[in-house]
């Protein structure tokens, strides 16, 4: 990821532990995704446990870091919208 926005220059990193909350929202998406397929799953198809476990198991693992990088343009969106000045302003 760059440092800053090659078009506008907004700075990404703004100090360390910025980005905490992405950390947050990734997991957050993880769960509902995987607990929601869990239940879809046993209702509508009957998948039985050991299934779903291996199935959400690696889902799991595998999400969160394709979904991280998403997560991160979603939490620098969320402050640009709640603070568009920038830090310390």
């Amino acid at each position: 990821m760059y440092q800053d926005c090659l078009s506008c220059d907004l700075r990404f990193e703004r100090e360390q532990g910025y980005f905490v909350g992405a950390i947050y929202i990734n997991y957050a998406v993880t769960a509902v995704i995987a607990i929601a397929g869990y239940f879809g799953l046993d209702h509508f198809i009957g998948l039985s446990l050991a299934p779903q476990l291996i199935l959400w198991g690696s889902f799991a693992v595998w999400f969160p870091l394709v979904f991280f990088r998403y997560s991160r343009s979603l939490w620098l969106s969320l402050d640009y919208i709640f603070n568009p000045e920038g830090p310390g302003v």
